[in-house]
C-alpha cells in the first residue's frame, strides 16, 4: 500500500537549534531512495507504508547516533485505494484551483 506522510521528529535535550539533527534525517531520507521533501515544521515523504515507516525509524536511530537520548515525533499519514496520487499530485490540483482565480 502506497502512502504519503508528514513527519516531524524533535530530538528531546539537545539544545534550541535543531538543524544538525534534522540535517542528519534528511541524509537518511536522501539514502532511502524515497521520494521526499522537506518544510518548516517538518518532511513529507511518499512511498510503500512498510518503506516509509522504516526510514522514520531509520531517523530516530540516526538521531539517536549523534548522542540524543529521547525523541518525539508526529506523524500523519494518508493512503488511497481509489487512484494513485502523489504529492506533487496533490499540490499541483491546488495550484490549478488559485490559477483560476486570477
Amino acid at each position: 500500500m502506497n502512502c504519503v506522510a508528514d513527519f516531524c521528529v524533535v530530538p528531546i535535550g539537545v539544545g534550541v537549534s535543531v538543524s544538525r539533527e534534522v540535517a542528519e534525517c534528511q541524509r537518511v531520507l536522501a539514502r532511502s531512495g524515497l521520494k521526499y521533501s522537506m518544510h518548516a515544521y517538518g518532511t513529507n515523504v511518499e512511498g510503500d507504508w512498510d518503506a516509509v515507516m522504516a526510514v522514520i525509524k531509520e531517523c530516530h536511530t540516526a538521531v539517536h547516533a549523534l548522542g540524543c537520548q529521547r525523541i518525539s515525533t508526529t506523524i500523519k499519514v494518508g493512503t488511497r485505494t481509489d487512484k494513485v496520487q502523489s504529492m506533487d499530485d496533490k499540490v499541483r490540483k491546488v495550484e490549478q484551483i488559485l490559477a483560476g482565480d486570477s
